[in-house]
């Protein structure tokens, strides 16, 4: 008689299939060159899936760069990022392409979508108005994040939330988001107000920049 491992009751109970972690499915979006790509690099702990194409002169009619001159390069498709909480769960983050020609593609990447942030620059508040109204119409719960460029912020939380025209529930950060702490609180609101069920909660300055912001 031929007697394995298999045999043994504690090694098939060992052995069983271990089940798959949840997935979570959280969106990046906003406006052109505002700092997806930037943010699902900071947080990602594998090195990002990108569609960064660089920018042609076949583009030069099509594309609105105002405010952003010096952007060479842009996303054509998506960005792609993963982040391990525990074994339970993993979180799978698709940034947006932010040019208006690729907007067709956000009712594809929205499904399933758990929430979303918006990443906005008060230099161009106005490129980040599609992608809020993309979720509320849907329903999709989601943040704002203001991307601190180089720790410069010219517009406070309430002059940000007048000209969004945001309801008083949703999160406002202010960061410098490729500073990898402040992209993580921003997921971090996302989540908790997820799990207060869209009830409010307070607006309020994140990660080291931000600090410096509210000393001055």
């Amino acid at each position: 008689m031929v007697y394995s491992d298999f045999d043994d009751p504690a090694v098939r109970r060992s052995s069983s299939p271990v089940a798959a972690p949840a997935a979570v499915k959280i969106l990046i979006a906003g406006g052109f060159g505002v700092g997806k790509t930037t943010m699902v690099g900071a947080v990602s702990e594998v090195t990002p899936l990108s569609t960064e194409e660089h920018l042609t002169v076949a583009g030069v009619d099509v594309d609105d760069t105002v405010g952003v001159d010096q952007k060479t390069t842009t996303t054509v498709a998506l960005d792609f990022g993963r982040i391990t909480v525990s074994t339970a769960l993993v979180v799978y983050l698709f940034g947006t392409p932010g040019q208006e020609r690729f907007w067709f593609m956000w009712n594809d990447l929205v499904h399933g979508a758990l929430g979303a942030v918006v990443i906005v620059d008060t230099r161009r508040l106005e490129s980040s108005f599609a992608s809020i109204d993309f979720f509320e119409n849907r329903d999709v719960p989601f943040v704002v994040g203001v991307n601190c460029f180089d720790g410069t912020m010219d517009r406070t939380v309430a002059e940000v939330r007048e000209a969004l025209d945001l309801d008083p529930h949703i999160p406002i950060l202010l960061g410098d988001l490729r500073q990898r702490s402040v992209s993580r609180d921003l997921l971090l609101a996302l989540i908790e107000l997820l799990m207060s069920g869209m009830a409010p909660v307070p607006s309020r300055p994140i990660g080291s920049s931000a600090k410096k912001l509210s000393s001055q």
